[in-house]
Formats: C-alpha cells, structure tokens, sequence
C-alpha cells in the first residue's frame, strides 16, 4: 500500500511538472522557470524524481525556442543528474535517458560559449572571471560541483560533450520492441541533436510508422505521442500515415495526460517549423 501510494504521488508530481512543460511551450518559452522560482519540484525527493522522470525535457521549451533556461530550471536537471546516476545494473534505456540530460546541460554550456549566438538579451563575449557571459556563479557552481561535490557525471571539460552510450542493441530491434524503446526515449528527439538513438530512428521511419499506428490501436496514447515526436523528427514518412491528424487524435483521446501533450506540442512545432 505505502509503495502505491508513493509512486501514485510521484506520478502526480511528473504530471504536475509536464503541465508546466506544455504551458511554456504553448507561450513560446516565455513563461517563467518550469521548476518555479522557488524550485519546488527540486526541493524534495519527491520533486526531484520528478525532474529525473520527466529528464532532459525539462529544458524542452528553451530548446525549442532557442532561449536561455531559468537557472531554477538549469539547477534542478543538475541536481538530478547528480542524485540519479547510472550504475552497473540501470538498463540501457536509463544510460541513455542520463546521457540525454548531460546532453542538454552540455548544449546550454555550449550556448553560453564565448563567441556563440544567444537567446535574445544576453550578452557575448567573457564574463566576470573568464566565464562566459550570461553564465551566473550559481551556474558555474552548479556545473563544476559544490561544497567539494565531484562534477556532473557526464559532463566533460569545456568543448566535450558527454560519451554516446552503446546503440547496437536498438539496431536490429524488431518495429514493435523499436518503437516502445523509442518512446521511452522521446526526449531524445529534438532538432539539432546527434545521437545513436535518433540516428536509428531516422533509418527506420516506416518501421516508426507502423508502431505509431500499433500505439494508436492499442489506445496507448503515451507511446503514440513520443513515437509521433519522432516521426515529426525523422526524414521518410509515409504520406498515407497522415500524421498530422494522427497527432490530433491522440491530443484529443490522451490529451488529459501531461505527458501525451508535451509530445504532441513538440511534434507540432517541429512539424510547423517554429523558431526551432
């Protein structure tokens, strides 16, 4: 009873902090952090297995819209990935779900670079002790480790990315055992990110189709969203799928779901070429 309990809970704080995914998405990233000021969704345990569900799409609105994250936002998938990772019996859904966030956060330092473009009112160039601009000392902090914490596993040094996990066992997956897997891994889809996992995906677009349309039959609105994510991604669909009023669907049966809606607000402004 106490673990249902506990994981009914848990399931309402993802819920919870998807919805506030979806509302910065529908605003065009302009809504305030995700995670709230106060960082309410990282101040627990609870809240910050939340964050470790929901991963790297935490910072999905300012991926999307090219804007910078709010540092609660930014604070929270670090905690995260510090106080969730990987060990030698994790699955290698959760290696790559981890590899995404250290992705994300790596694409963020890449944004604060010096000499790179930034999201609209932040400044170039070098900042206060060489750092680059826009990059608080809380960030800094947060990125190299605190009070004597080692730094994020999976953040390299400045310019490396974090190390691409093993993909050969999604290669020759069979479409059905391809498309689940894909799903779980949704926050992999997004522009502008190389990845073994979405590698496979763009090689195997009719494959994807036909778990998008199993999904729909099954009435599994959560796998049919994340796999209509990917389709929105990938090269090759089929014309006769009709994507487009497929994602419709699964809005209106599963759009009671967070979760269903964050994926298919994704699709959708990938799919309209939004400031992506």
């Amino acid at each position: 009873m106490e673990k249902s309990s506990a994981s009914t809970r848990l399931a309402g704080a993802v819920h919870d902090l998807a919805s506030e995914v979806v509302s910065a998405l529908r605003g065009g990233g302009h809504s305030p952090a995700v995670c709230g000021e106060a960082g309410q969704f990282a101040g627990d345990d609870l809240g910050l297995a939340a964050v470790r569900v929901l991963g790297a799409d935490l910072l999905l609105p300012s991926t999307l819209f090219r804007r910078r994250p709010q540092q609660a936002d930014v604070t929270a998938l670090h905690k995260a990935v510090r106080a969730f990772p990987p060990d030698a019996t994790s699955s290698v859904v959760t290696v790559w779900s981890h590899w995404a966030m250290t992705q994300a956060l790596h694409r963020l330092e890449e944004t604060l670079a010096p000499g790179t473009e930034t999201a609209p009112g932040t400044e170039t160039g070098p900042g206060p002790g060489g750092r680059p601009a826009g990059r608080t000392d809380e960030m800094e902090r947060e990125r190299r480790g605190t009070a004597g914490e080692q730094p994020v596993a999976g953040i390299g040094p400045a310019g490396a990315g974090p190390a691409e996990p093993d993909v050969t066992w999604l290669t020759e997956a069979p479409w059905q055992r391809l498309t689940h897997q894909l799903a779980v891994l949704a926050a992999l889809a997004v522009p502008g990110t190389d990845s073994g996992v979405a590698r496979v995906a763009h090689g195997r677009p009719v494959d994807l189709a036909r778990g998008f349309v199993r999904a729909v039959r099954r009435r599994d609105w959560l796998q049919a969203a994340a796999a209509g994510r990917w389709l929105a991604l990938v090269d090759g669909v089929p014309d006769t799928l009709g994507l487009e009023s497929g994602l419709e669907f699964v809005q209106h049966m599963g759009g009671s779901d967070a979760r269903v809606a964050l994926h298919v607000g994704a699709a959708r402004l990938m799919r309209a070429g939004a400031p992506v």
